[in-house]
């Protein structure tokens, strides 16, 4: 009898390592135009995001944006849009990625009053809809597979 592994993997997903923190996020390591950086995987989050302040580490050019920003009991929060990035999860990989860039003090603050350490940003929908993603709780696997094109 196969096992989900060996099922995911024989229709080309691929197996991206999580952990749960302590104030059970899911944790998730990225990587953005080569640069390595942790992020919480949100199902509930829209877009893939980093903070303002991550702009400079993961080498992103962006953009004033007309839309805003709300979640985690914060609205209407200013954002900027980056365009044609990189993003690496394990062996998975995209190259025509957005990011939206928000003021995410707020997400790390919260974080850190539980005593966990803080995130370059979020890991969303955005991804986990393309890569039509499989989450194993259990095992503490995200699967994603890329879209064949036509």
């Amino acid at each position: 009898m196969k096992n989900l592994h060996d099922v995911l993997k024989g229709k080309g997903y691929k197996k991206i390592p999580f952990k749960v923190s302590k104030t059970q996020h899911l944790l998730i390591k990225a990587t953005i135009n080569g640069i390595k950086g942790n992020f919480i995987l949100d199902t509930g989050a829209s877009n893939s995001c980093i903070g303002f302040e991550n702009v400079a580490y993961f080498n992103v050019s962006s953009k004033a944006s007309k839309t805003t920003a709300s979640g985690a009991g914060a609205v209407g929060m200013e954002t900027h849009l980056s365009e044609s990035n990189t993003l690496k999860l394990s062996r998975w990989e995209t190259s025509d990625f957005t990011l939206v860039i928000f003021d995410m003090s707020h997400v790390n603050e919260a974080l850190r009053q539980y005593k966990a350490k803080p995130v370059h940003g979020i890991i969303g929908a955005d991804i986990l809809l393309s890569g039509k993603a499989i989450i194993d709780y259990y095992n503490h696997y995200l699967y994603l597979i890329h879209k064949k094109t036509r």
